[in-house]
C-alpha cells in the first residue's frame, strides 16, 4: 500500500527564531502542532524540513532518548552542544546524534549570508538512557547518484551507526534514471522528494516536497521522471496498526 501525500497537505510553520527565521514544513506531529493521522511511522518520530534565514540559530536547548538524524539539503549546517561548537555538514553530508541520558544541543545557519536548510529526523531510540553522542560524515554526490546510498544503519558497516531500528537512505536520481528497494516483513519506507521534479514510486506520481509513506510492497521502485532529483527514504519497524 503507497499513500502519497503532497505538499499542500504537509503542515508549513514560518516563526522567529535567534537571529532570524525559519520555515519549516513539518511532517508529523511536533512542538505545539499535532496530526492525529501522523504522528509516528513506525520507529520514525519526526521529520521536519527547515530552512534558516542567514545567521539564524536554533538556541541550546534540551533532550532525552531519542536518536536524531540530520540531513544537509543546502547551505551549511553546524551543531552546537553543551561543551561546544560542533561539526558542519555541507550539502548531502549526514550527522547522527544519540540523545540518549540527555542533551543540550542548538542548529545554526553557518553562513550570515545565505539560507541553510535541513532535515531533521527522529527516531525512537531501542533502549533508554544511552551515553549521548555526536558523529557525522561527509557524502560526494557521485555517491549517491543513482543508487539508494545508506547514510544511517544499525546493520550497514558504511553507514553512520543508529540505536534504532531505522535506516535512511539518499539519492540523487538523474532524469529517467530508477532506484529499488526491498522492504522486509513488518517493515515501513517512508519516501520524501526534497527537490527536482516528480517521481514515480511502483508507477504512482509524487510531486517534489511531496511524501509517501509504503507498506505491504516487497518491491519499492522510485523514478526520477523529468528533471534529475533529491530523494531521502527511511526504512523502518513497524508497529501495531501500521
Amino acid at each position: 500500500m503507497i499513500i502519497t501525500r503532497n505538499p499542500e497537505n504537509i503542515y508549513h510553520v514560518h516563526g522567529d527564531i535567534m537571529n532570524g527565521t525559519f520555515d519549516g514544513r513539518w511532517h508529523f506531529s511536533f512542538g505545539n502542532y499535532y496530526d492525529p493521522e501522523n504522528t509516528r511511522f513506525g520507529t520514525l518520530r519526526v521529520l521536519n524540513d527547515d530552512i534558516l534565514s542567514p545567521g539564524a540559530t536554533w538556541p541550546l536547548h534540551p533532550h532525552h532518548d531519542i536518536e536524531v538524524v540530520t540531513y544537509c539539503a543546502g547551505g551549511e549546517f553546524r551543531h552546537a552542544d553543551e561543551h561546544g561548537a560542533g561539526g558542519i555538514l555541507k550539502k548531502g553530508d549526514v550527522q547522527h546524534t544519540t540523545v540518549g541520558h540527555g542533551m543540550w544541543h542548538s542548529e545554526i545557519n553557518n553562513k550570515p549570508d545565505k539560507p541553510m536548510r535541513f532535515i531533521q529526523m527522529w527516531f525512537y531510540p531501542s533502549k533508554p538512557d544511552l551515553m549521548p553522542r555526536v558523529e557525522q560524515r561527509p557524502v560526494d554526490k557521485k555517491d549517491r547518484t543513482n543508487k539508494l546510498l545508506p547514510l544511517v544503519s544499525p546493520i550497514n558497516k558504511f553507514a553512520l551507526p543508529i540505536a534504532s531500528d531505522a535506516r535512511v537512505f539518499a539519492s540523487f536520481l538523474q532524469k529517467g534514471k530508477k532506484v529499488y528497494h526491498t522492504l522486509e516483513e513488518n517493515r515501513g519506507a517512508y519516501v520524501y522528494v526534497l527537490e527536482g521534479g516528480e517521481v514515480e514510486v511502483n508507477s504512482i506520481p509524487l510531486p517534489v516536497l511531496g511524501a509517501a509513506k509504503i507498506t505491504d510492497e516487497n518491491n519499492i521502485s522510485i523514478k526520477a521522471v523529468k528533471e534529475d532529483t533529491e530523494i531521502l527514504l527511511v526504512d523502518v519497524r513497524l508497529v501495531g496498526g501500521e
